[in-house]
């Protein structure tokens, strides 16, 4: 493959990894806007139930958000709607730990993201087993290095 061909397969991939992140974060407004949440709340719900329990501290700095007043305001909204629950660390009773909840409200937001996954089903079934692989492989590698994009974003002017 000439490397202008790769350059242009590069570039349109960016491209589409572009217009991707743009459909996934309106999609994210359209479910959080009809769960009657904000993004940024369901976004620490996702992290919840990705990372685990954390405390506000952890919360907060994986969120971008000023300890404090910003996370407590997001964990005291999330508490209310019965989405998370704060408790005390079994190994340090001064720590708080935060975490979501699997029952209740919880499930409802789950249940607004089944249109993605009956969708992206029917996409999945045009690719072939060595395809996904390859997706998989692409998509795990940018999870691997999205922290570092995000400390080297953190650090620019």
């Amino acid at each position: 493959m000439a490397s202008s061909d790769r350059a242009e397969l590069i570039a349109e991939l960016n491209h589409q990894a572009r217009v991707s992140t743009m459909w996934t974060v309106l999609l994210h407004h359209a479910i959080a806007s009809r769960s009657g949440i904000n993004v940024t709340d369901m976004q620490c719900i996702n992290l919840l139930q990705l990372r685990g329990p954390m405390t506000p501290g952890q919360l907060a700095d994986a969120m971008f958000l000023t300890t404090g007043g910003a996370i407590t305001a997001v964990i005291d909204r999330l508490e209310r709607a019965g989405m998370v629950r704060r408790r005390r660390d079994d190994k340090d009773r001064r720590r708080v730990i935060v975490e979501a909840l699997e029952e209740g409200p919880i499930t409802e937001l789950g249940r607004r993201f089944m249109p993605v996954g009956e969708l992206y089903e029917k996409v999945m079934a045009d690719f072939s087993d060595d395809d996904l692989r390859t997706m998989i492989a692409y998509v795990t590698r940018n999870n691997e290095i999205s922290p570092e994009v995000i400390e080297r974003v953190k650090r620019l002017d």
